[in-house]
């Protein structure tokens, strides 16, 4: 099985290469499903729920931390012999459950960095990014909080989203982690707040390039909504179409995966493809560094295997600890950056 694996490596390399050599990195992103610790946080009422039920302990929380620590190297490494060179993350709920998880045995070994704000969300979860810092030099990071008012006028606290730039193998680069509002309520009636998302989302994308016009920018997250939706296909602009882009449009490789039938997530028996990737024009079709691939992460062990939800991701946590790893499968796009004679 390795063998074939080997051979099937070398192929890609291969067929990507052309005579030309490449230096490819996994960008993943990764809805963790409640990365939660066993500790009491008094703002945070899920967590005080679940501890008081005696439904989250510390045992639970390190077979979590052991699940995702499973997970993350392996996301893209049949393409590039190698873990993600950026990780974006959402439900996780503190900088503590970041470290454990970088510390953790099976990631221990791979020079990854946190970046992490607090965000004012209701359920006490944040987005972050992880880093190989050997490959990925941040300069800035910045948080743009989602304002939305509920209908009594109370403020609907909620994620905020997470602009990172930096220089992945040398490139400069901005990455976005997004995870929007929910599906609460239907996923009709929940729109508008994502629509609101989309539209901070697009402000974020068009202030970076009202500075540089061909910057390279990725949008990674759980949007919440599908690639058709108006959040997405519509307030960012986006198109399947990578060789077509329009001026301002924004490529999304996963629309032709959700088209073909393949999703992030399932309910009711069909498949969602909450969880994307969006790339700027000027990385989908850039000489320097380059999409190759965009892909979902659904091995075998991530589904599970039996019961009502067979065939389903294989979730960690139903009113009690389920032994899985999310409800979410990982997304991510392989990039590679063309070497000149000077770099081997």
């Amino acid at each position: 099985m390795r063998l074939i694996t080997l051979i099937f490596i070398l192929l890609f390399n291969s067929i990507i290469s052309q005579e030309e050599k490449y230096l490819l990195s996994t960008v993943a992103f990764y809805n963790v499903e409640n990365l939660f610790d066993a500790n009491d946080d008094p703002k945070n009422y899920w967590d005080q729920k679940w501890l008081e039920e005696g439904t989250w302990t510390e045992e639970i929380y390190q077979q979590k931390i052991v699940n995702i620590s499973k997970v993350i190297p392996d996301i893209g490494y049949q393409y590039t012999l190698s873990h993600p060179t950026i990780i974006g993350l959402c439900e996780v709920e503190n900088r503590k459950v970041l470290i454990d998880l970088v510390q953790s045995k099976s990631m221990k070994e791979f020079s990854y960095s946190i970046i992490h704000f607090d965000s004012p969300d209701e359920r006490g979860i944040d987005v972050a990014l992880l880093f190989d810092r050997k490959r990925f030099k941040p300069i800035k990071s910045k948080i743009y909080p989602l304002l939305l008012i509920k209908k009594n006028g109370d403020r609907d606290y909620t994620r905020d989203q997470l602009l990172v730039e930096g220089y992945l193998d040398g490139e400069k680069i901005y990455v976005i982690v997004n995870h929007w509002p929910s599906r609460s309520g239907g996923q009709i009636k929940s729109e508008p707040n994502r629509i609101k998302a989309g539209r901070l989302n697009k402000k974020i994308i068009d202030s970076i390039q009202s500075i540089d016009l061909n910057a390279k920018i990725i949008s990674m997250g759980d949007f919440n909504d599908d690639p058709k939706d108006i959040s997405i296909k519509l307030t960012l602009n986006t198109s399947s179409k990578k060789n077509k882009l329009g001026k301002g449009q924004i490529y999304n490789p996963f629309e032709i995966l959700h088209r073909k039938g393949y999703g992030s997530l399932k309910y009711r028996g069909n498949w969602n493809m909450l969880d994307q990737l969006l790339l700027t024009e000027s990385l989908a079709n850039n000489s320097s560094i380059s999409f190759i691939k965009a892909g979902i992460y659904n091995k075998k062990y991530l589904i599970n295997p039996e019961g009502r939800y067979k065939g389903y991701p294989f979730k960690a946590f139903y009113n009690k600890w389920l032994g899985g790893y999310s409800d979410h499968f990982p997304v991510f796009l392989i990039l590679g950056k063309k070497l000149t004679k000077d770099s081997f």
